[in-house]
C-alpha cells in the first residue's frame, strides 16, 4: 500500500496538494469576504430605509414624540428574518409587540425593581406561550420586556409603544417583501455553490486516494464530505426561504423559472451527498482489505464530481443541464465496466454507491423518478436482465451484487 511506503513522487505529491491549499484557503478567504459584503449589503440597505420609515411613520405621520421602539422592531423583524420562514419571521413581531405591551402596561402598575423584573419576564414569557408561540416569539417577548423595564421609563400612555413595535414590524416586513425584496434566486445561488463544490471536491479527492492507493487521501474526502452536511442544509435553508420570498414578494415573481430547477433538485443532490458519503467508506475499506481496484473506477467516481460541476455550472446559466446528464451516465457506464476488470466486495458496493450517485444526480436535472433508474441501467449495459440479478461477466466475487438504485 502507498501509506506504508513514502516514496518521493508520494512525498512531491503530498507537499504539491497542501501548497495548492494554502493558495486555495488565501484566495477563498478574500473571495468569501467580498461575496459575504455583497450578500449583506441589501440587508443593510433593507434596515437603513426599515428604520427610517418606521420613525417617519411613528413621528411624523402618528405623532408620537419618541417612537423608538418603531425602528427597532423594523430593524430586528429584517435582521431576523434571512433565511427564516414568513412564519417564525410574524412571531417575531408579535413578540417584540407583546413584551413591549406588558413591560409597559404593569411598569405603570407596579414600578420598577429587581422583582418587577423577574414578573415582567414570567408573563411576557407566558403570553407568548399562550398564543401558542415558538422559540423566536418567547425570546423576543422576554428580550422586548426587559428592554422596556431597564432602559427607557415608564409612559403615561401603555399601549403607545404597543403600538410603536407594531408599526415597526410591519413596516420591516413591507421592506422584506414589496419594496426591497432579497433575490431569492441569487441567494439560492449563493447557497448552491458551496454545497455542491464541496461534493465535487470530495469525490475527485475519493478518485485521487484510489488512484493512489492513499488511505490518507480518501479519509480527508470523507471527513469533507462529512462536514459538508452544514452547507446542504444551509442551501435546503435558502431554497426554502427562496420559495416563500417569491410567493409574498410580487417583485420576484419572474425568478419562479430560474428558481424551479433548485427547488426541484435541491433534495436530490442531498441524497448524492450521503451516497458519495457511503461510497467513500467501501472504497476506504478496499483499500484497507487491499483489493484490487480497476482504474476504470475512480474513473468513474471522477466523472461524477466532473457532473456536479456542470450541474452547478447549468443551474447557474438557468439552461438544460443536458451536459449534467451525459457525464453522469458516462460515470455509471465506466463502473459497470470495473466487473468485467474484477472487483472485490467492497469495490462492488463502490460500483452500486456510483449508479446510486448518477441516478440522484439525473433526478436532479429534472429526469422523472423511474426513468432515472432506467437510463442508468441502460448506460451500464444491465437493461436486459432483471432488477437485482448479478453481472453478467466479469470476475466479481459472491456477494458482492450491486445494490438497487434509489
Amino acid at each position: 500500500m502507498a501509506d506504508d511506503v513514502t516514496g518521493p513522487d508520494q512525498v512531491q505529491r503530498r507537499v504539491s496538494a497542501a501548497l495548492a491549499g494554502l493558495r486555495g484557503r488565501s484566495a477563498s478567504g478574500l473571495t468569501g469576504a467580498l461575496r459575504r459584503l455583497r450578500g449583506g449589503f441589501i440587508l443593510a440597505l433593507q434596515a437603513g430605509v426599515a428604520a427610517a420609515l418606521a420613525w417617519y411613520v411613528s413621528h411624523d405621520l402618528i405623532g408620537r414624540q419618541t417612537p423608538f421602539f418603531a425602528p427597532i422592531a423594523a430593524v430586528i423583524t429584517l435582521a431576523s428574518s434571512v433565511g427564516q420562514r414568513w412564519r417564525r419571521t410574524s412571531e417575531l413581531v408579535v413578540g417584540v409587540a407583546i413584551g413591549i405591551g406588558i413591560g409597559d402596561s404593569l411598569i405603570l402598575l407596579i414600578g420598577t425593581g429587581p422583582a418587577q423584573l423577574g414578573l415582567i419576564v414570567v408573563l411576557a414569557i407566558l403570553a407568548a406561550t399562550v398564543v401558542g408561540g415558538g422559540t423566536p416569539l418567547v425570546v423576543q417577548s422576554a428580550s422586548s420586556a426587559v428592554l422596556v423595564a431597564t432602559l427607557t421609563p415608564a409612559t403615561s400612555l401603555p399601549w403607545a409603544r404597543f403600538l410603536d413595535a407594531l408599526v415597526g414590524g410591519a413596516i420591516g416586513l413591507i421592506v422584506m417583501t414589496l419594496l426591497l425584496p432579497l433575490n431569492p434566486l441569487s441567494v439560492v445561488r449563493r447557497a448552491a455553490e458551496p454545497a455542491l463544490t464541496a461534493l465535487t471536491d470530495g469525490l475527485h479527492l475519493v478518485a485521487d486516494g484510489l488512484d493512489q492507493e492513499d488511505e490518507g487521501v480518501v479519509r480527508n474526502a470523507l471527513d469533507g464530505l462529512r462536514a459538508a452536511e452544514t452547507t446542504f442544509a444551509g442551501f435546503a435553508s435558502a431554497v426554502a426561504a427562496a420559495e416563500e420570498n417569491v410567493a409574498f414578494a410580487p417583485a420576484r415573481w419572474r425568478s419562479r423559472g430560474a428558481l424551479a430547477q433548485y427547488m426541484d433538485g435541491a433534495d436530490h443532490v442531498a441524497y448524492a451527498l450521503r451516497n458519495a458519503r457511503v461510497l467513500t467508506r467501501r472504497a476506504l475499506t478496499a483499500l484497507g482489505d487491499d483489493e484490487t481496484v480497476p482504474p476504470v473506477l475512480p474513473g468513474s467516481i471522477r466523472l461524477l464530481g466532473d457532473a456536479v460541476t456542470l450541474l452547478k455550472q447549468e443551474w447557474a446559466r438557468g439552461v438544460e443541464p443536458e451536459a449534467t446528464r451525459e457525464r453522469a451516465l458516462r460515470a455509471a457506464a465506466e463502473s459497470g465496466q470495473a466487473y468485467d476488470e474484477g472487483v472485490g466486495f467492497s469495490g462492488g458496493v463502490v460500483v452500486a454507491q456510483v449508479r446510486s450517485t448518477a441516478t440522484d444526480l439525473l433526478r436532479a436535472t429534472g429526469v422523472e423518478h423511474a426513468e432515472a433508474p432506467r437510463l442508468v441501467r441502460r448506460a451500464v449495459g444491465w437493461h436486459g436482465r432483471p432488477r437485482g440479478g448479478r453481472p453478467p461477466t466479469g470476475r466479481f466475487r459472491p456477494g458482492a451484487g450491486p445494490s438497487p438504485t434509489r
